[in-house]
């Protein structure tokens, strides 16, 4: 049985309970859970192996990669502009990036760059990864192409372009990169250990991602990991291949250091359990006398902009401002429950009416863009609780 470390409020003793199980029923390797409750921390727990190459054992300081979980941080730093007004939702994006007017693409909104609506979600150039970490490359192309659809009348998944998208909006009104700025106006007043884009020396602490599928991982051989188990046997050609791998190597770096210090708003987030649930407990209510977004911006970023059929996943998928709203596809607790899974399992989501806030972080990736049963188990536990 593995050890779980941590903390837990003796009312909650049933999600340490299905933490454990996690282990034994579906191969967790490593993994941290956090959950707030009106802003008070009433779950922190973690156990197994960081790094299996380095027989690492998870401890409390571990940072973990968290992929699309990322555009929930993303998200916070638009609404927060909209908040204060440096940043109009309704506004053409080519008002704060004029670039970006090439193509027909001159009365495309914020707002469709939030909800996966503007065809972008694929590169027509090919750039490597080392392109990606640049960050102008991706974005001078982005702002030459044109969509891949006519932008507003359906959406898609941005699964890597919607971090440079947003990101060079955010750049483009700040004059900070969107990893700057969310450190400074997000992670610093909740003292948040959540980076997008890793100081260097913060890399010790980073778990290996243990690649998608069963087979022989005991070697820690798991670059692969945001592209071997989604799209391993498609077409290329498909849109969710593209959408997925939009640069050529990114898809088989994501233990590389080289891409933790980049930064790729939509997908590299690293951040501990706590701070990913620590974030959405910040929107929802004040954290030691910290709150980063009013209720009336949590209520608007909560609307629905899209909802239906998804161009690139095939699946209902349901947005908000930038944030992922309750579907069959990431359920979260419904509700009023906002967030954003991350592949292979991560999860981060606030539930408003509840006054709840979860982190779930974990390195044995398994075959999927959102929730699975690891975080499925957690969750029920956690609201069984209550």
């Amino acid at each position: 049985m593995t050890d779980v470390h941590g903390e837990v409020a003796p009312k909650f003793a049933a999600v340490q309970d299905a933490f454990s199980r996690n282990f034994v029923e579906h191969g967790e390797v490593g993994a941290a859970f956090t959950a707030y409750v009106d802003g008070e921390c009433v779950v922190d727990i973690w156990g197994g192996v960081a790094d299996r190459v380095e027989d690492r054992p998870w401890d409390r300081d571990t940072l973990q990669l968290v992929f699309s979980c990322t555009k929930g941080a993303t998200s916070v730093c638009a609404n927060l502009l909209a908040e204060r007004g440096e940043l109009d939702i309704d506004a053409p994006v080519a008002e704060y990036w004029p670039e970006f007017a090439a193509e027909g693409k001159g009365s495309i909104p914020v707002r469709w760059l939030l909800s996966h609506e503007a065809g972008l979600v694929a590169l027509d150039v090919e750039l490597t990864a080392e392109d990606a970490y640049r960050w102008t490359p991706v974005v001078d192309a982005l702002a030459a192409q044109a969509p891949l659809w006519e932008p507003g009348t359906a959406h898609g998944y941005h699964a890597v372009t919607f971090g440079w998208l947003v990101g060079e909006v955010v750049r483009r009104i700040t004059g900070q990169s969107l990893g700057t700025f969310f450190a400074t106006e997000v992670a610093e007043p909740l003292g948040l250990e959540f980076w997008i884009g890793l100081p260097p020396e913060l890399e010790p602490r980073v778990s290996r991602l243990v690649g998608m599928g069963v087979g022989n991982e005991s070697d820690g051989d798991s670059d692969g990991v945001a592209s071997s188990g989604l799209t391993a046997n498609l077409d290329p050609s498909l849109l969710i291949v593209r959408a997925l791998e939009p640069v050529k190597g990114l898809s088989g770096a994501f233990n590389s250091p080289e891409l933790h210090r980049a930064e790729l708003p939509a997908a590299n987030g690293i951040c501990t359990s706590r701070s990913l649930a620590r974030m959405y407990a910040g929107l929802i209510g004040e954290v030691n006398g910290v709150r980063i977004l009013k209720p009336q911006t949590v209520d608007a970023a909560r609307e629905t902009v899209s909802r239906g059929p998804d161009k690139v996943l095939f699946l209902e998928t349901h947005f908000g401002r930038g944030f992922m709203l309750p579907s069959a596809f990431f359920p979260m607790a419904g509700g009023s429950c906002f967030g954003h899974p991350g592949a292979g399992g991560a999860v981060g989501f606030a539930d408003p009416e509840r006054r709840i806030a979860v982190g779930y972080v974990m390195n044995r990736m398994l075959t999927n863009l959102a929730g699975d049963p690891r975080s499925t188990a957690l969750v029920d536990a956690l609201y069984a609780s209550l």
